[in-house]
């Protein structure tokens, strides 16, 4: 393939949470934004001769990241098109206990809780440590709830065992009757949990485990890890609005190098739809 002639995509996938700059070493400072664009702006200069084409998602703007990333571009005189890639779920604690949290849920959530507790037929760990046996119960409920089959179990179990060395997994696991019916596959890493994985069994669902495992694991981390923020990644599954509180839109940047011809296609059309789009808002 010829230089230039190519596309060039994100070294993401569906694990990922955000897709971001990274300026290490003896890098520019936090706030220094002037030579983070100026890093950037000769990236994407480079990049103009190798390919005609970048993608980058899900990229944050929190940080700046989206904004400064596509302002490098253009500076360097590539055509941005930025769009909203997903939507990211976060509870940010600010000093809550979990049980002053709790009492802000909606009632629904508190009320099932309260009556499956009672029932007492679901039992709760929180693992911390690594054991081949707890991740063989995750990965059955997995393999046994609705979710997809997993894309790549090794990776996980890899990530499992690193986080687990480096202090930061929290495997959760509800059981009924020694049967492990509901999972869950937390980090928690420089003052926020990041919530990864989560399944139940069908069958089980009357008994509500996925959400009794829930409780366990928010008030593990909100009291005994004592997080500033839980992340619940991206998607908008229903059920993220009654335990988180806030959204953050996470995006999608798709840059062409307007000199090549390969770009010229692409470059039209988005200029037309997002035409037909101003022309259908008025």
């Amino acid at each position: 393939m010829k230089k230039g002639w190519g596309s060039y995509t994100a070294l993401a996938n569906w694990y990922n949470f955000i897709y971001r700059p990274i300026f290490a070493g003896n890098g520019p400072d936090e706030h220094d934004e002037v030579t983070k664009l100026a890093l950037l702006a000769s990236v994407a200069k480079n990049l103009s001769s190798k390919c005609h084409r970048v993608e980058i998602a899900p990229i944050p703007e929190e940080d700046h990241a989206a904004s400064l990333t596509e302002r490098a571009f253009e500076q360097a005189g590539w055509v941005v098109f930025k769009s909203k890639a997903d939507d990211n779920h976060i509870l940010v604690v600010n000093g809550r206990t979990f049980d002053q949290y709790w009492a802000e849920r909606p009632g629904q959530l508190r009320n099932t809780v309260r009556r499956k507790a009672k029932k007492n037929i679901v039992s709760i760990r929180v693992e911390t440590e690594f054991s081949e046996e707890h991740w063989a119960d995750y990965c059955d409920v997995y393999s046994k709830s609705w979710k997809p089959e997993e894309g790549n179990p090794d990776f996980l179990k890899n990530i499992a065992q690193q986080e687990a060395k480096a202090g930061c997994l929290r495997l959760g696991l509800a059981y009924i009757d020694g049967r492990p019916v509901a999972a869950q596959f937390w980090t928690v890493e420089n003052g926020e949990a990041l919530i990864h994985k989560l399944a139940h069994i069908a069958d089980a669902t009357k008994s509500s485990p996925g959400t009794l495992l829930s409780v366990a694991m928010f008030q593990h981390v909100m009291d005994v890890d004592g997080v500033k923020l839980i992340d619940f990644g991206t998607g908008n599954d229903p059920y993220k609005r009654e335990w988180m509180e806030e959204v953050r839109t996470r995006y999608r940047l798709e840059m062409f190098w307007p000199n090549n011809p390969l770009s010229w296609l692409p470059i039209l059309r988005y200029r037309m739809s997002a035409l037909v789009g101003k022309r259908g808002s008025l």
